[in-house]
């Protein structure tokens, strides 16, 4: 992602860096975001890479939402004569 920001927006993000309190423009955009998330109340989980559950693959599957019905009977066993 690429983002542009105002002379000012910068020129306060190059003193956060200067002034040591901050060591990348990226942490300086984060704590902002998050300032913001936080106000607003806003809750977002940061993806894993690489972790989903069955159900979350699943819905990403391309026949998510077709109706298609998959599931399957229980299988109950069966009957053995001892």
């Amino acid at each position: 992602m690429t983002i542009e920001l105002k002379l000012e927006d910068e020129a306060l993000a190059q003193e956060s860096l200067q002034s040591g309190d901050f060591k990348k423009a990226e942490e300086v955009v984060h704590r902002a975001l998050d300032w913001w998330a936080r106000s607003e109340g806003v809750h977002v989980e940061a993806p894993q890479p690489g972790r989903q559950t069955l159900s979350e693959f699943l819905m990403q599957f391309p026949l998510a939402g077709s109706e298609l019905n998959l599931e399957r009977d229980r299988d109950s066993g069966r009957t053995i004569d001892l």
